[in-house]
């Protein structure tokens, strides 16, 4: 048996209680394993010591498994009686049998020597206020994320000096065209016509870039996107129609004219907001163009994004109370933590702690581009922007050497890194402000609608990023950051697109399997590059994804309710193109 690819702990993703009455246990084994059985019980079962009698547990098999790329993924729910399960599991192979406890491996003979002490492994009690919880709200949105500068200008009055003509084409990080807050209200019924009923915003608050991630001040709408009494309107609106609104919080760094920062900069170690930062040398150049020297800590290396001690219990005090003064006052939604990997975990507990005790269905969102398990342990955030799966989907459609099994295994590491809760509410995207368009990246109007069937048809909740309703085009920043044309799609250019992808999210809301946390990869059609899932509930329906990657054409079973079509033929002929059913 390979023992170097089995592993389970009594922890994280690995054994959790996803509510009051149920323990998710998982472990991953070689693939030479071919069953596994549990052996569970109360510790106690026995005695306090095990003293009346030898502790050994119900057995049960674990039928429920996920193909990783060289493991297998085996879970299994329990419902402890008394909150408490002790267990260890027995290993079948088709040559042998082995049973991992705690400490290791052990053999028939070995398990039943007379006085050997069992090292089971342990969940000592499912404590209510240790399970992690999310807002139940947010498995069920569908987001759209708007860069505000480039979305609509709704009020000239108030745009920048020197703002360009609304255009179509490039554009650059110093180009103001004058969008708003305004423009976004005007926009709500737009919004929700198409079915949208959550908005990001990045960045509002006063700042002198156009993305206002250089922030000036955290407690002031940016003069340029309209006031205070403009952004509640924007909230009454959005709240009315059902939509949502989450903000952008950069607490990992701020902008080079934040008060705080100039007050260092004008007395250096004198000043009382000197700790606030991370100042290495003092005095420095501030007119270098970055801080690749070290002389003080910043965003990447540009020296207008100085870096927060969020270690700083007075950091901290200012950044919560933001928080609070944005909620108590404006009743947001959410929060997206920009740069969340580099801020402390003492600033994202207490930031936890204090916004729940506010409003408990508060989604807290990190922008994390990897593993993210240390931050989704029930006791940080909600949820992190799901790049796993975004670059699952691109290296899939980019890399024709792949086939459908390591689709599946990328896609199930997706959701095999975090606790079930998070994977629920974690956030979908397939492009942002900080990537290339979808439709740049994939070239392909078909490709482009294939990963959108995906995005729409995995746990989470799905963002489509401003634009994409449009199949609008732009490369890595600034390019992704064009003016949207409100004039054509007003004139009807884009109407077909847009209905395409009003289908997508009408599914997603209506149908429960299109959000189901459930689903398996059959892999029936003889095509190494025809991707073939089902998604399951608890009831026994089934919904199939079924999407042709190839170059050839495919035929397919005319059985089921289709809801959703792309090149899909009455012959029963699919090529290039996604069909979603019913089975």
């Amino acid at each position: 048996m390979k023992f170097e690819a089995v592993y389970h702990r009594t922890s994280d993703n690995f054994c959790y209680p996803i509510n009051s009455d149920d323990l998710i246990v998982n472990l991953k084994t070689g693939y030479d394993v071919k069953k596994v059985f549990i052996n569970y019980g109360d510790p106690f079962m026995t005695g306090i010591l095990g003293e009346n009698e030898r502790w050994e547990g119900k057995r049960e098999e674990i039928v429920y498994k996920k193909k990783l790329q060289h493991q297998i993924w085996w879970t299994t729910t329990l419902k402890p009686e008394f909150k408490r399960c002790r267990y260890y599991f027995e290993l079948v192979s088709d040559k042998e049998i082995w049973y991992y406890f705690e400490d290791g491996f052990l053999n028939e003979n070995q398990i039943h020597m007379e006085g050997r002490m069992l090292q089971c492994f342990t969940f000592p009690w499912m404590n209510s206020a240790d399970i992690n919880t999310t807002p139940d709200w947010v498995n069920s949105m569908v987001w759209y994320q708007i860069f505000p500068e480039r979305f609509c200008n709704g009020d000239s009055s108030i745009s920048p000096k020197g703002v360009k003509p609304w255009c179509k084409g490039n554009v650059t990080n110093e180009d103001f065209y004058g969008g708003d807050l305004q423009g976004i209200i005007n926009k709500l019924d737009y919004l929700e016509l198409m079915g949208i009923t959550g908005i990001y915003l990045t960045p509002i608050f006063e700042a002198a870039s156009t993305h206002k991630y250089d922030t000036t001040n955290y407690l002031k709408i940016d003069p340029n996107f309209g006031d205070e009494k403009i952004f509640r309107n924007l909230i009454d609106k959005a709240h009315e129609k059902g939509i949502r609104i989450m903000l952008d919080g950069v607490f990992n760094h701020s902008g080079a004219k934040f008060e705080p920062w100039l007050d260092v900069l004008k007395r250096g170690p004198d000043s009382k907001y000197f700790e606030w930062f991370m100042v290495n040398e003092w005095p420095f150049d501030e007119n270098s163009k970055d801080t690749e020297e070290g002389k003080f800590y910043s965003f990447a290396f540009a020296t207008n994004m100085p870096k927060l001690n969020t270690n700083n219990k007075e950091v901290i005090n200012y950044f919560i109370n933001v928080c609070k003064y944005w909620i108590k006052n404006y009743d947001i939604d959410g929060l997206r933590l920009d740069v969340a990997n580099e801020i402390s975990h003492k600033f994202c507990k207490t930031l936890r702690e204090k916004v729940k005790a506010i409003k408990p269905d508060f989604y807290i969102l990190g922008e994390i581009w990897h593993d993210s398990i240390s931050w989704l342990k029930g006791d940080e955030l909600d949820a992190v922007m799901n790049y796993p799966l975004t670059s699952t989907i691109a290296d899939f459609w980019i890399d024709k050497s792949l086939n459908k099994e390591d689709f599946e295994c990328a896609i199930n590491r997706c959701y095999t890194m975090y606790m079930q809760q998070n994977n629920n509410v974690l956030f979908n995207l397939l492009d942002s402000h900080d990537t290339e368009r979808l439709i740049s990246r994939v070239e392909n109007i078909n490709i482009f609608y294939q990963q959108l069937a995906v995005l729409f048809t995995m746990p989470g909740s799905p963002c489509i990023y401003y634009g994409t309703e449009i199949v609008l085009e732009g490369k890595h920043d600034p390019d992704c950051r064009r003016c949207m044309p409100w004039d054509e799609i007003e004139n009807g250019k884009y109407d077909n697109k847009i209905n395409i992808i009003k289908k997508l999210i009408k599914l997603r809301k209506k149908e429960q399997l299109f959000r189901s946390c459930n689903f398996h990869f059959p892999n029936t059609v003889k095509n190494e590059r025809v991707v073939e899932y089902i998604k399951l509930d608890e009831w026994g329906n089934k919904l199939e994804v079924l999407l042709n990657c190839s170059d050839g054409i495919i035929s397919v079973e005319d059985v089921g309710e289709i809801l959703f079509s792309h090149l899909y033929s009455h012959s029963r002929l699919l090529r290039n193109g996604i069909l979603i059913r019913k089975v």
